[in-house]
């Protein structure tokens, strides 16, 4: 009886380390391909590659720098080799090029199921001493790419579980960096601050004798050794924190990294950015400092941050640009007060996945029993946010989507009673577009439970006919090659938002909807999703590496737009792209529309109740 892929996969590092389950998982999302001598298995230079490759056997011949391509061959592997690896870790086109020098056959693991691999402690031992031994590395990239642990400064003063506020004051003191760590008996690691404790005993009256675990933050930021300091960056921004706490693979202490930390290596111009933003003293500084943005998204993307990761810190500082300029404008506004409301960002925004020109949209949920005369006087400030915003530089719409604006200015209850009527009629008064836009409202400022609109949507999957009225709503937007192919004869345009980009959001947001999750990104909505009888899981998983591609193409052509001087725009000038991103979107395109074709032919020949689920909720 021939072997499974999994037996084959048990037979070699890292996957013998690996316990049934996880090995089943790698085993059913990997596929063995054969090759014949000669033929080209992996060229991770000319294509962006995610995938690690196994060889299970015959011999593959492997070359790690592009300018001796021509030249013997950099390493050969024989059955148990992997490779591919590196690409997959950088998200980037660093090779290698793999050709099977004999007849060969290799086991292909996507991206995120290899992940599963390299994230156990043998596994990142495997990836340690393959890294360390390879003949000719990639360079690594300047500054981005240095490890947290270049960053720890000194040894953290570490209490236990049964010390008091007032011990954790004293150590505090003592140590002067602002922290003590806090180990519990499970063995993981909280910090308490400076900050922390000035809140529960100041603020809130706490006694200087309660244990320190009830003035810790319950859940501090973590990194991990061997994370990069850029990722690191990243969570700081993403938590508004000023210490994370750095571990090593068993989760043993390391240290703890604080913003000051960072200051002094070359990140420090990069975190000065986001610290200007939020203490910037008046609009005009803030716009000034804004406008800053796409240079640090340049630097960050050429530095060795993948494309996924600085679109993340686009999003996150553009939070940080709306935080303040709330602040500021309602400080000009003493009888206004920003308790009265939650702002919500909402589109590309609202999902974490903002480029240079995506708009700002917003909405604002006001508490119940607002006066009206409020409401209007707080829209008012809204429309100077809203300016503020565009001197910064930041794509806006004063007739779209925006909380000046009273449809996207309400009271919590209007929000709900205004979204049950789009529930049960989506074809009229804008309702299929005011889901769309609601279903992807993040609060960012003000009281984060405030907006009850979304929890209503949690109906929808209950509701079988609003739900093929809002299927084909999202499959409108088709992905059209016929318009590509134009483009690449006259010269024209492509717009890889509306024609590629936009198509796969819908999809991903429908199927969200429809399967009753509350995931807001396009890849968790995708991943939320797949399984379901309208979204395959392999459909799933083309789409979530379609959207990861075309959101790098459209980032790194709209930072070359900046740098040139242009105004970034999603228009592509296909004749002027290379011939590897034409194809790369030309495949895209042929993906989306795929799936699109397929997601209608079931929704026309089986029924919504079936397709949905609820026949059986």
């Amino acid at each position: 009886m021939a072997d499974s892929l999994a037996d084959k996969l048990r037979r070699y590092p890292p996957f013998d380390a690996l316990g049934a389950h996880e090995l089943a998982v790698v085993a059913a999302a990997a596929r063995a391909e054969s090759y014949e001598a000669t033929d080209l298995i992996l060229d991770a230079f000319a294509e962006h590659s995610t995938d690690v490759l196994v060889v299970l056997s015959g011999t593959v011949e492997l070359w790690h720098d592009p300018a001796r391509l021509y030249e013997a061959p950099d390493d050969s592997l024989s059955p148990g080799g992997v490779f591919g690896y590196s690409a997959m870790l950088t998200e980037r086109s660093i090779g290698p090029r793999a050709v099977a020098a004999s007849a060969t056959e290799v086991a292909r693991i996507p991206g995120d199921a290899a992940a599963r691999i390299f994230v156990s402690r043998q596994g990142a031992r495997f990836l340690a001493e393959m890294l360390t031994s390879r003949h000719n590395p990639p360079p690594p990239a300047a500054g981005m790419s240095s490890g947290v642990e270049d960053l720890l400064r000194a040894p953290p003063r570490v209490l236990d579980a049964t010390a008091t506020a007032a011990d954790a004051a004293r150590a505090i003191g003592a140590h002067g960096r602002g922290y003590a760590a806090v180990r519990l008996d499970d063995g993981t690691y909280h910090l308490v601050t400076d900050a922390s404790l000035r809140q529960r005993i100041i603020v809130d009256g706490m006694s200087s004798d309660v244990p320190v675990t009830e003035v810790f933050d319950p859940t501090p930021p973590t990194s991990v050794v061997g994370d990069s300091a850029a990722e690191l960056l990243l969570t700081m921004l993403d938590r508004g924190s000023n210490f994370v706490i750095v571990v090593d693979r068993a989760g043993q202490l390391r240290g703890v990294v604080s913003m000051r930390d960072v200051g002094l290596t070359p990140l420090a111009v990069d975190i000065s950015l986001h610290e200007q933003l939020r203490h910037a003293p008046d609009l005009v500084s803030l716009a000034e400092r804004a406008r800053r943005l796409p240079d640090l998204l340049g630097h960050l993307l050429s530095s060795g941050l993948a494309s996924s990761k600085v679109i993340g810190v686009n999003s996150t500082i553009r939070d940080a640009i709306v935080r303040r300029a709330i602040e500021l404008v309602f400080a000009g506004h003493p009888d206004l007060s920003t308790d009265d409301f939650t702002w919500l960002s909402m589109g590309s925004n609202g999902r974490h996945e903002a480029v240079l020109t995506s708009d700002l949209d917003s909405a604002a949920a006001f508490i119940d029993g607002t006066p009206p005369s409020v409401i209007d006087s707080c829209r008012a400030a809204f429309a100077e946010v809203t300016a503020t915003l565009a001197n910064a530089g930041l794509c806006t719409d004063e007739h779209g989507a925006t909380a000046s604006r009273p449809p996207f200015a309400r009271t919590n209850q209007q929000w709900r009673e205004a979204a049950r009527g789009w529930i049960a009629a989506p074809d009229r008064n804008e309702g299929a577009i005011m889901i769309s836009l609601l279903v992807d409202g993040r609060p960012i400022y003000g009281d984060p439970g405030l907006p009850a609109a979304t929890a209503v949507f949690g109906e929808l999957r209950t509701q079988p006919a609003t739900l093929r009225l809002l299927l084909e709503d999202a499959l409108a937007r088709r992905a059209r090659l016929r318009t590509m192919r134009t483009s690449l004869l006259r010269r024209s345009g492509f717009d890889i938002k509306t024609q590629a980009i936009l198509p796969v959001v819908n999809i991903g947001r429908w199927a969200a909807l429809s399967v009753g999750s509350a995931e807001l990104d396009t890849i968790s909505r995708l991943q939320a999703a797949a399984g379901s009888q309208m979204l395959p899981e392999s459909r799933a998983r083309t789409l979530i590496d379609v959207f990861q591609a075309l959101q790098r193409l459209r980032l790194r052509y709209q930072l070359l737009q900046h740098a040139d001087g242009d105004k970034p725009s999603d228009t592509l000038t296909m004749t002027l792209m290379s011939p590897i991103d034409r194809s790369v979107i030309g495949q895209a395109v042929r993906e989306i529309a795929a799936t699109q074709r397929r997601m209608a032919n079931v929704s026309a020949y089986v029924s919504a109740e079936e397709w949905s689920g609820s026949g059986s909720a």
